[in-house]
């Protein structure tokens, strides 16, 4: 990368010298000062944005970007710890087919559960460059493929963008959908109104400070609720802050009897799933379709709860 960077430095310094040929020599001499400047940082940013990625042993490949942590397991292509210094977000506990940070295929009755193995358990082919790529085998029953794209970003996110590849002889609808698991801790957050949130009353959601809040509880059943939001979902606890940000769909985007936000709580104080989903998207055979989720892991020192100061955090983190 670093020599990409200087022969693209020296490619524009010729056209420049080509374009001022004819400029009085002393303000030749400024403009290439300030322009071989600009191009340096340039080449400094991007390089800072690298995706440095580590592997161990056992198939687990770590991306490192600056504080931030992220650790991906071949096996499922699941993203296993999310971690800002020593600090974990990414619930720890090991229920059967429900742990880590996973990717399904939208609507989920078309194959009900478990999930399918191929996508969520099953090992993922691995590539490393620029970024880290893995690769799912063409599940038996859907005959869709998933390609798992992980590029840490000079803001220290780290972008996560999934591609849906239709393998099968004929044209299909899908949508893709992350789901995240959290530990039943701290606060649930999105800008939406509490209309928007369905079934109402089966979560004890707040509106404060123009947005819907849930603070963790426990019970006796399972809980899920949707959401037509604005394009992000929020979680604070324990002293961390984590941010998702993606599409913001309309009301008629999502697969049939799915949304844009999901929050799903776990019987008893176990886990909570943060989910997102994207269009759903007619793909004739051979297409495919991608669709990107921006992580964001920062440390807050407040409390976790419905405050303008946790909003302000999250416009910052997303620059809105």
């Amino acid at each position: 990368m670093f020599f990409n960077c200087l022969r693209g430095l020296f490619t524009f310094l010729v056209f420049v010298r080509l374009c001022l040929i004819r400029t009085k020599p002393k303000i030749r001499i400024l403009m290439k000062k300030l322009i071989t400047s600009l191009l340096m940082a340039a080449c400094v940013q991007t390089m800072a944005a690298a995706t440095v990625v580590e592997e161990s042993a056992d198939g687990k490949y770590t991306i490192k970007n600056g504080e931030v942590t992220m650790t991906i397991d071949v096996n499922g292509g699941k993203i296993l710890s999310y971690k800002y210094g020593d600090a974990e977000v990414i619930s720890q506990t090991r229920f059967p087919n429900s742990f880590g940070s996973t990717f399904w295929t939208s609507p989920q009755k078309e194959w009900n559960w478990p999930p399918v193995a191929e996508f969520d358990r099953n090992p993922y082919k691995v590539e490393k460059g620029d970024n880290l790529v893995m690769t799912s085998e063409v599940s038996q029953k859907l005959n869709y493929r998933v390609t798992k794209t992980f590029t840490a970003n000079a803001d220290k996110s780290i972008t996560v963008s999934y591609t849906i590849k239709n393998e099968s002889s004929e044209t299909r609808k899908v949508a893709p959908w992350e789901i995240t698991r959290v530990p039943n801790d701290g606060i649930i957050f999105f800008d939406a109104p509490l209309e928007a949130i369905t079934p109402a009353g089966l979560m004890d959601f707040k509106s404060q400070f123009g947005l819907s809040w849930f603070t963790a509880d426990e019970a006796q059943q399972n809980r899920k609720i949707n959401a037509d939001g604005k394009g992000w979902l929020a979680y604070c606890a324990n002293g961390l802050l984590m941010v998702k940000k993606f599409d913001d769909l309309d009301a008629s985007q999502p697969a049939p009897e799915e949304a844009e936000i999901q929050v799903y709580v776990n019987m008893r104080k176990t886990f909570i799933e943060l989910e997102s989903q994207g269009a759903y998207t007619e793909l004739k055979p051979g297409a495919e379709l991608t669709w990107t989720v921006n992580w964001y892991l920062a440390p807050y020192d407040g409390k976790p709860e419905a405050s303008d100061a946790l909003k302000q955090k999250v416009k910052s983190l997303l620059k809105l």
